[in-house]
């Protein structure tokens, strides 16, 4: 196997956790603070709307785009340019997602509209409808809900499966860690202002599998380790669990990497957004397995280690005969 980190490598991770606890606490406040304040920018699926997405054939700008809509005398539309490298490639005029939102009634009739729009300025041949998306106010209020909803709920059958797999102790570090990573992608998205869709949910979901799973490596690494070493302390022994799987971490994330950025670049706009917030869930998903996850996995140790050697005087004391000197 491939390994980019020597074997005998022992980098201090442990001694710095404090550090990195800061600057994860600074990004977490201020990604909660970013959307209580400024808020997503939610696409249709959360807010009812219809969406439009066209690609021209010839020559046509934003600018020309947004005028054809104004003066038809649609309101509320927002319009995006996508990147296609393919229609780059043939000098196509570029694709377009068009917005629009109103009343469900008035949604059912836009994209017929807008395409009536569009003929009448240009021949049917210049222009190819990609796809239309409707999705009624109620129904987007619906399914933000049940979208946030289903990020709770993966992140509480992980608490208990790794409280079961391993012990409590790791679980709320395992979590923490998940909650990390899906706050921070959220908040630069609402720093970005890209829009927050039904895709996205999907990523955030995908992140909180794949930033998990290396969580577990680490985690089954620091069990090993304290069984190997029992006479090391518990600092010691996660230390050593992670620069044993480092080399493992940095492939695996580094692979995964040259993936999303590949989709990132020739997907097309349909996933670019997707493909973003994958590349953001993957550094901090990486880095929170090191610095977050296992950090409170310790501090959880030491304190149940300390309440458990407090409970066992105790028991001590209360054997020892009344009168009697007890030295523990």
């Amino acid at each position: 196997m491939l390994e980019i980190i020597p074997k005998n490598t022992n980098i201090d991770f442990v001694g710095k956790r404090h550090f990195w606890f800061a600057i994860s606490a600074i990004a977490v406040a201020a990604s909660i603070t970013l959307f209580l304040t400024k808020g997503l920018n939610y696409g249709i699926d959360f807010t009812g709307g219809a969406e439009v997405q066209l690609r021209f054939k010839k020559q046509f700008t934003i600018g020309e785009l947004r005028k054809t809509v104004e003066d038809a005398g649609f309101k509320n539309v927002s319009i995006q340019e996508l990147s296609d490298s393919a229609a780059a490639a043939e000098a196509r005029g570029g694709t377009f997602r068009v917005k629009f939102r109103g009343d469900e009634a008035e949604l059912q009739k836009i994209a017929t509209k807008f395409e009536t729009t569009l003929t009448a300025k240009m021949p049917a041949a210049d222009f190819e409808m990609l796809g239309v998306d409707v999705v009624g106010p109620q129904a987007g209020s619906q399914l933000r809900k049940s979208g946030f909803l289903s990020m709770f709920y993966a992140l509480l059958c992980i608490l208990i499966y790794v409280a079961i797999r391993f012990d409590y102790r790791y679980s709320p570090g395992a979590v923490l860690a998940l909650f990390h990573d899906s706050i921070i992608t959220m908040g630069i998205f609402v720093l970005t202002q890209k829009e927050f869709s039904l895709q996205i949910v999907a990523a955030i979901l995908t992140i909180i599998g794949y930033s998990n799973n290396d969580t577990i490596i680490v985690f089954d690494r620091v069990r090993e380790t304290i069984k190997l070493h029992p006479n090391l302390s518990i600092e010691e022994n996660v230390n050593r669990s992670i620069n044993e799987t480092l080399s493992r971490t940095i492939l695996t994330s580094l692979a995964t990497m040259l993936v999303v950025l590949a989709l990132m670049i020739f997907g097309g706009g349909v996933i670019e957004d997707f493909a973003f917030a994958m590349l953001i869930g993957i550094i901090v998903g990486t880095y929170s397995s090191i610095f977050i996850a296992s950090p409170v996995m310790i501090m959880l140790s030491k304190r149940m280690d300390r309440r458990a050697a407090a409970e066992a005087k105790k028991l001590r004391l209360q054997a020892v005969p009344s009168g009697k000197d007890y030295r523990a």
